[in-house]
């Protein structure tokens, strides 16, 4: 399932370390299971996404350590965890393959983004495979070498 370029006013949270830590086979789109106090946690901007991760527990997906921070206004009433595990949905189908997969040698999922959708919170997840220690070297090799031409380009057209 390829998932269309959102525009960057709809994006949420990216997960910037899971480019360097991972080779991205296959990317979904699910939709979040969040409480009132998390969505407006959100709109603000007060997510973390770098130490998350997505585990399979009795055919159901839940990302875990996904950081959302209450506001300072929160409810009274309503206890705030900031840590809390949260349910992803998938059609049953999906989930099964995604099953398959994980269970293979090397496969794991990751979240990728969080984003708008219709006005509905988004979790762009990946199924990847880890890198090796020499992969990431050439991921940092590659991008230094892209910010080199790019000065080069700069300085030659002043």
């Amino acid at each position: 399932m390829a998932t269309k370029k959102q525009d960057t006013s709809s994006r949420i949270a990216d997960n910037k370390k899971a480019a360097y830590n991972y080779f991205f086979e296959e990317r979904f789109e699910a939709g979040m299971v969040l409480e009132g106090w998390e969505v407006k946690s959100l709109r603000e901007g007060k997510v973390q996404l770098t130490d998350g991760y997505v585990v399979i527990r009795d055919g159901e997906l839940f990302v875990v350590g996904c950081q959302i921070n209450p506001l300072k206004s929160a409810s009274t009433h309503v206890n705030p965890d900031s840590i809390r595990t949260k349910k992803l949905l998938l059609h049953k189908e999906e989930i099964k393959r995604l099953v398959g997969k994980v269970e293979q040698k090397g496969y794991t999922l990751v979240p990728l983004n969080l984003h708008w959708k219709a006005g509905k919170v988004k979790c762009e997840i990946a199924l990847a495979k880890g890198k090796a220690e020499h992969d990431k070297r050439d991921t940092i090799k590659d991008r230094e070498g892209k910010r080199e031409v790019e000065r080069a380009m700069k300085s030659r057209n002043r």
